[in-house]
């Protein structure tokens, strides 16, 4: 039994987190719940018990054994390192430390040999870039991956709570012809599609994007892999959908790629289109698995395949593969 905190507990993702832990049944004798001041002493439930969230302080991190960062990066970057030195082992789901060399970015279906060795720190990857390798690690590991190439369809739940509000109120203005003021995106999101995820750099990339080509490398230990990407916001409140193109070093036919990735960890394949069967965001609202569809082979040559990914932002591509971590380092007496 483990003595768990989570910073950032109030927000979405912190909230998932506490689901998450309770469905799985974590072994928690335990559990701190940290937030920023404004939060402090709000009350959350966790297997019927509320529980008075506590503000993030550095006296505050102390006598647990594990705590989920779920509350951006500066926060991680300021407190991480200190529950750290306090004697925790730390599963951050920000962007502050998942390039770090010397710090492991995980998703356990994946790489989960990566958390040898680790010294204190997990990193869990974006949550595009966790469907993603999900669904590609298989075709890799029975053929090699050559090429990737990805679009995103990402829910407005990415950006957050108010975010998801934005959406619901910008939706029912439009429909009611009234203006509504945005606060969270730079154009409107209600029946529309924003093609730019967090800043864009020098070469015209979107920073979402770069997280996309650098996680995914290092995560499959292919550091020279050819792989570009483009995210797009879109409409939708839960679930990100990614179309992908891999070109492959030996050929995968679909019915092939069918059957790897259906023995594969932590997918569903939902393929069958002549019965109108292929991954929907609002079917997998509350799953926990990478779903694949779409599977067919690439116009341009007969080592390339399209696929259809699908999963819950919320879960899978955060607060489920962070968990899921903890299993793996509680399974391998690493906490």
């Amino acid at each position: 039994m483990y003595k768990v905190g989570i910073v950032g507990a109030t927000g979405v993702v912190g909230r998932t987190i506490l689901r998450v832990l309770e469905e799985r049944s974590f072994p928690v004798a335990e559990m701190k719940l940290l937030a920023s001041g404004r939060s402090e002493g709000t009350k959350l439930s966790f297997r019927g018990e509320e529980i008075t969230v506590l503000e993030t302080r550095r006296d505050n991190l102390r006598g647990m054994d594990l705590v989920f960062f779920a509350a951006g990066t500066d926060i991680s970057s300021e407190f991480a390192p200190v529950a750290v030195e306090k004697g925790a082992v730390v599963i951050d789901k920000s962007n502050a430390f998942r390039m770090d060399p010397e710090v492991p970015l995980v998703v356990p279906e994946v790489n989960e040999e990566a958390l040898a060795g680790h010294e204190g720190l997990i990193a869990s990857p974006n949550c595009s870039t966790i469907q993603l390798v999900v669904a590609v690690a298989p075709l890799h590991r029975a053929a090699g991956l050559r090429t990737v190439i990805v679009s995103t369809y990402q829910s407005v739940s990415g950006a957050g709570a108010e975010a998801l509000s934005e959406l619901d109120e910008e939706s029912r203005a439009s429909l009611e012809g009234r203006k509504h003021h945005r606060k969270v995106f730079t154009h409107p999101i209600a029946f529309n599609l924003i093609p730019a995820i967090d800043s864009f750099d020098d070469l015209g990339f979107t920073a979402e994007e770069m997280k996309l080509v650098r996680e995914t490398r290092k995560i499959l230990s292919h550091p020279t892999l050819a792989i570009t990407a483009t995210a797009v916001r879109v409409p939708v409140r839960v679930g990100h959908s990614e179309a992908v193109t891999v070109e492959l070093e030996t050929r995968v036919t679909p019915e092939q790629a069918r059957r790897i990735l259906a023995q594969a960890p932590g997918v569903v394949v939902a393929d069958d289109p002549s019965r109108d069967l292929y991954p929907l965001p609002v079917a997998v609202e509350g799953k926990d698995e990478v779903y694949v569809g779409r599977i067919r082979e690439g116009l341009v040559g007969e080592r390339w395949l399209n696929l259809w990914v699908v999963a819950d932002n919320l879960r899978k591509g955060a607060a489920t593969n962070a968990v899921q971590i903890a299993e793996a380092l509680a399974r391998r007496g690493e906490i």
